[in-house]
């Protein structure tokens, strides 16, 4: 538990339309936690990478792969070893399509990028996609990686899965990854022996050697045959040992022998020779398989056509591990045509790999490669020329990508130049989630190359997507680097708008006080700089941290504040905002009539700019007034027509929460069955989220409709269960109202001495709080109390 305002948090889980400028109201309260619960529909992965063509030999190792499987008590893990380029991706690869037909629920993959010059993936980061993979909703991800960690470990119990982790850099971004149970097959490679792996969990390694000679040139002639006549045996084993045996350098050197078939396999060998001697006189490194790779890949990269060549190097300053056509055009300074022709001799020369259309990869050996070429051959200004454009390219595209999906944010603006222009929300979110990574890498790389504005400027545009999706590690990482970048270049605007994102991002998080504390220095560089529109954003945010310790006064004033600073700068956006939260206030406080007329103040506000998604919320809160108010028909059309916008967005966090709107109405009609039938949706959806405080929300709700159906020990039953999932996340403001329906269960049915020890709890709990439906509350309860202890 945290202190804001010298008070225990609260803490809830907010429901947003776009999570633009707010994390709005209609929350639960209660820390969100997670468990397996029924598994949420989901499309079985299949995230394999293609398998790998011309696979010579290996035979011994495939076989002790294959006897992994055979064993009496399999170990769960598996190690692949070996030096770079030796193949074990590949090996990997090859593999896990024999055998995934085991494997019935699906393949997980990533690549850790434990070598790359670049950051490698952390476990987290991982977790994440794995878990969106297995289902689990962006919003139902926890922030912390233990917690996804063991939430992972329950979506993949008594699951039969393959997890392929490719290119491990430690133990570290290993374990994590592990699922509980022997049931899940895990394939790690790495260039480390990764002894923690065998040692405490029992892994088998295999350690993958270069090829024989006779392997070696058996792979040459496969991938050759069809385009040279048969070579000669000797000059094959020739060609093998100039590459040291490493596939990676037998596909580039069989690739360029493949592109000259006129040209003897003598002649192409000895250009090989030459480049060695000269790699030799460059180097001092008492390393020949290192040698022979570097070898072949100059001897590669300088048979490659010059336009070829410069794009090439290039890539090696790219920020992320996998890049776009358009992006490469970005680095060359040419045209999105050009770059695919060039992209299509670098993908024939084997010196880049084409995952998918449009998509491409460097292996990490090649990347670095390719950026000490860059580093060699272009001068300073004109690799800083290539980062710029790419840079720029990705922070306009992202612009133009989050203004159709998010439409009605805030977002900064960037300098006039190429980008991708989207009129399609849907194309918009995929670009989105194709660059995710590198959107990151890129805040980054601003950074580090002294773009500190585009650094800035990008991670303050990301924030919309990073709350709407709960990306919580991406999102910590680029506010905090946009925030040094802005401090670094003394950008007041931009450090008031990074201390915003990290205030949301904590508030999300459900950290309090560090929200507050980012909220009150946006607020008071904007009071500084005069920045009027950045005044409405801090106080409303400081409003829903208030609002969120159930500060309710406190939120109440900040509200205010805010919607008169809206009035006054004409502002009908922040007007409906203020007037939405201001409503959820003033439910909370009772005052149900001022709570609907700020609501349908709000509603028609975002009808009027047909904000689509922030309307829902406020029909579902103005469902609450209109019920609370005695008008049940009103209500029921009120949250009817926000359920069909959850329909509508797909958005199933939304369906399941306003459900228990829907059953309390349903209530309050007079029809407890279809009550019944709501409240059971709603349950079976959140334990598919994985959202443990609203479980128990619809939880009570069936206790309290069977308590109203007269059904006592029933209704005893799902409010004990509420209780106790309450009292596990240390929420007293939830607990109060489930150990208060416990109670009232326990009392209707004759059985006082549980009541009173109930109702007891609920009292204990309600001291905290001071507001007046709190202490209504506290009061009923302290009667109860003593009209029945007397019975007890």
């Amino acid at each position: 538990m945290e202190q804001a305002h010298g008070r225990t948090s609260r803490n809830r889980s907010e429901i947003s339309g776009d999570a633009a400028d707010v994390v709005q109201a209609g929350r639960v309260y209660g820390d969100v936690h997670f468990h397996g619960g029924d598994r949420a529909p989901v499309d079985t992965p299949q995230q394999l990478p293609g398998n790998v063509r011309s696979f010579v030999n290996r035979v011994a190792e495939t076989g002790d792969l294959d006897a992994v499987l055979e064993d009496a008590d399999p170990p769960g893990v598996v190690v692949i070893t070996g030096t770079a380029g030796v193949g074990k991706t590949s090996l990997a690869v090859h593999w896990a399509h024999r055998v995934r037909h085991r494997f019935p629920q699906g393949q997980l993959y990533v690549n850790l990028r434990g070598y790359d010059p670049g950051e490698p993936v952390t476990a987290g980061e991982v977790l994440d996609r794995f878990l969106r993979a297995l289902g689990v909703p962006a919003g139902s991800i926890p922030a912390e990686p233990e917690d996804r960690a063991a939430l992972y470990r329950s979506r993949l119990a008594d699951q039969r899965m393959l997890v392929l982790l490719d290119n491990a850099g430690s133990v570290g971004q290993v374990r994590p990854l592990l699922p509980g149970t022997s049931d899940c097959l895990v394939i790690v490679t790495s260039r480390s022996r990764l002894s923690g792996l065998v040692v405490r969990n029992g892994a088998r390694r295999v350690d993958l050697g270069v090829l024989t000679a006779d392997e070696s040139a058996e792979l040459l002639r496969e991938l050759t045959a069809s385009y040279r006549a048969a070579d000669d045996q000797a000059e094959l084993l020739e060609l093998a040992r100039l590459c040291a045996r490493l596939p990676l350098a037998l596909r580039i050197a069989a690739e360029r022998a493949a592109s000259r078939p006129l040209m003897s396999l003598a002649d192409l060998i000895s250009d090989l020779r030459d480049e060695s001697s000269l790699w030799d006189a460059l180097t001092a490194e008492d390393d020949e398989e290192s040698d022979a790779v570097r070898t072949v890949f100059a001897w590669s990269y300088r048979a490659l056509p010059q336009d070829a060549a410069r794009l090439f190097r290039r890539l090696g300053l790219h920020p992320g591990p996998e890049f776009g056509t358009d992006a490469a055009a970005a680095l060359l300074d040419g045209s999105t045509a050009q770059a695919k022709r060039l992209l299509d001799v670098l993908v024939g020369a084997h010196l880049i790999d084409q995952r998918a259309p449009g998509r491409y990869q460097l292996h990490d050996l090649l990347r670095a490669y390719a950026a000490d070429q860059a580093l060699h051959e272009e001068s300073e200004q004109d690799r800083w020329l290539a980062v710029r454009r790419v840079l720029g390219w990705y922070a306009r595209s992202a612009g133009s990508a989050l203004g159709v999906i998010f439409p009605h944010a805030r977002r900064p603006e960037f300098a006039p130049g190429d980008r991708i222009a989207f009129d399609d929300r849907t194309r918009a979110l995929e670009w989105y989630e194709a660059e995710r990574v590198n959107l990151v890498a890129v805040v980054r790389a601003a950074a580090e190359h002294g773009a500190h504005e585009t650094s800035w400027r990008l991670a303050a545009l990301l924030r919309n997507a990073h709350a709407n999706r709960n990306e919580f590690d991406d999102w910590f990482t680029t506010a905090r680097i946009g925030l040094a970048s802005a401090e670094q270049i003394g950008d007041r605007y931009g450090a008031a708008e990074l201390h915003e994102s990290l205030g949301k991002a904590h508030l999300q998080c459900r950290g309090l006080a560090d929200s507050e504390r980012h909220h009150r220095a946006a607020l008071e560089i904007r009071r500084e700089i005069d920045d009027r529109p950045g005044l409405l954003a801090s106080i409303n945010a400081l409003g829903l941290v208030a609002l969120r310790a159930r500060e309710l006064t406190e939120a109440r004033a900040r509200f205010e504040r805010c919607a008169d600073l809206a009035r006054q700068a004409g502002d009908v956006g922040w007007q409906a905002l203020a007037a939405c939260n201001l409503g959820e206030v003033r439910c909370e406080l009772g005052d149900i009539p001022a709570a609907a007329a700020q609501l349908n103040t709000a509603l028609r506000r975002y009808r009027e700019r047909g904000d689509r998604a922030r309307e829902g919320n406020a029909l579902f809160l103005l469902s609450r007034a209109q019920r609370e108010s005695g008008d049940a028909p009103a209500a029921h059309s009120a949250i009817s027509e926000a359920l069909a916008l959850a329909a509508e967005f797909g958005n199933r966090m939304w369906e399941a929460y306003w459900l228990t709107e829907l059953a309390r109405v349903q209530r309050a009609l007079g029809t407890p069955g279809e009550a019944l039938s709501s409240y059971q949706r709603s349950l079976v959806l959140q334990q598919q989220l994985g959202d443990r405080s609203r479980e128990a929300m619809a939880l009570h709700g069936i206790g309290e409709t069977y308590r109203e159906l007269g059904r006592f020990g029933d209704a005893a039953d799902f409010h004990r269960r509420a209780a106790a999932i309450h009292r596990e996340l240390g929420d007293d403001w939830q607990l109060a109202a489930a150990a208060d329906g416990l109670a009232a269960a326990a009392a209707a049915g004759g059985e006082s001495e549980r009541a009173v020890d109930s109702w007891r709890e609920a009292a204990g709990c309600l001291r905290a709080f001071e507001d007046p439906v709190a202490m209504a509350m506290r009061e009923r309860v302290a009667r109860r109390i003593r009209d029945h202890s007397a019975q007890a």
